[in-house]
């Protein structure tokens, strides 16, 4: 699929076959992941990907937006390395960067995923890190549930371009 397709045809799938992912796939997208941009080249992101489906249960409750997750054979979970960053906050921009990039591989390879957001969910951020006893400097950003699309999905028409304005508002 080429690249303008592949964006706007992608959506968020919340259900999935039991198909299981291949490990070559599932490192296809966190390397595209770490092609992002990122302010200063920092690349703050870390990855956890959980394929254990005992994990994606307990975390499924987390929150009302991840329940899909006791669904998925895989998950990612998008962290930010506090270590990294010394452009002064735009770590949010340069993890959401490497997100898009997941989702847009995925729908690439055929996959399904939904972004579900952590932070700034600072309940949410503290159920992540004591869950996966991440260390302080390790804080989690985004939980991509990842599976084989189990139904039909449709692309529908975003564009709008009462949206766009040239040159002032």
């Amino acid at each position: 699929m080429d690249l303008i397709e592949n964006i706007k045809t992608r959506r968020s799938i919340r259900t999935y076959t039991k198909q299981n992912i291949e490990k070559s796939q599932i490192l296809l997208l966190l390397e595209s992941a770490m092609y992002a941009p990122s302010a200063h080249n920092e690349q703050p992101w870390q990855f956890i990907v959980v394929d254990d489906t005992s994990i994606l249960e307990k975390i499924s409750w987390f929150h009302q937006w991840i329940t899909m997750a006791k669904e998925a054979p895989v998950g990612i979970l998008v962290c930010w390395d506090l270590n990294k960053d010394v452009a002064g906050g735009f770590w949010i921009q340069d993890c959401a960067a490497a997100t898009q990039n997941i989702l847009l591989t995925a729908h690439n390879l055929w996959l399904g995923t939904v972004w579900t957001g952590i932070y700034p969910q600072k309940d949410i951020i503290e159920k992540f890190s004591s869950f996966f006893k991440l260390p302080e400097h390790i804080v989690p950003f985004a939980f991509i549930p990842l599976g084989y699309p189990a139904g039909e999905w449709r692309a529908g028409n975003r564009f709008k371009e009462e949206k766009i304005h040239w040159n002032s508002r």
